[in-house]
């Protein structure tokens, strides 16, 4: 454990809860995705789950070690708060969504299914930008995030004055 520590340099113990939280992610999706394949055995699930999350495990480790260089985070165990807050914001806003396009009338039945997918996408993505520094901060890292909605901002071509601050 002390190793696992140095290694994440986590400081106090409530930091653990963030690489706790991420191996439980990755071991929820690789039995999501094991039980795809509906082997009528669940010993084969269980065997195959444990292995995409190995493999989940492996793959996420090289990219926290490109991103730890790319990305200026003051220690290791930040890098799994930031993908935490990536992966709840993108769930959120696709299910914030879905109600706003309902309430405003919108349905799937009264609207070319192509141009709902585009409104659909466009309101997600909205949403997304409000979610996403909301989470930052309550995470405890709105200034990364902050910074992060701007650039992308600036990529989508918006040049407004409380957010251009280059």
């Amino acid at each position: 454990m002390k190793n696992f520590k140095e290694r994440w340099e986590i400081d106090k113990n409530w930091q653990l809860i963030f690489p706790v939280i991420g191996l439980l992610a990755l071991l929820y999706i690789g039995m999501k995705l094991a039980s795809i394949f509906s082997f009528s055995y669940l010993i084969f699930t269980i065997g195959i789950g444990l292995l995409i999350a190995f493999v989940l495990l492996k793959l996420t480790l090289k990219i926290l070690k490109i991103l730890e260089s790319r990305w200026k985070v003051d220690q290791k165990w930040e890098l799994i708060r930031i993908f935490i807050v990536f992966a709840l914001t993108g769930s959120s806003s696709m299910l914030v969504g879905r109600p706003i396009i309902s309430l405003i009338g919108i349905t799937k039945e009264n609207l070319n299914i192509i141009l709902y997918y585009i409104l659909f996408i466009f309101v997600s993505l909205v949403f997304y930008q409000i979610i996403l520094v909301f989470l930052g901060w309550a995470f405890g890292q709105f200034q990364f995030f902050w910074e992060f909605e701007k650039k992308m901002l600036r990529r989508f071509g918006l040049k407004i004055w409380w957010i251009d601050d280059k």
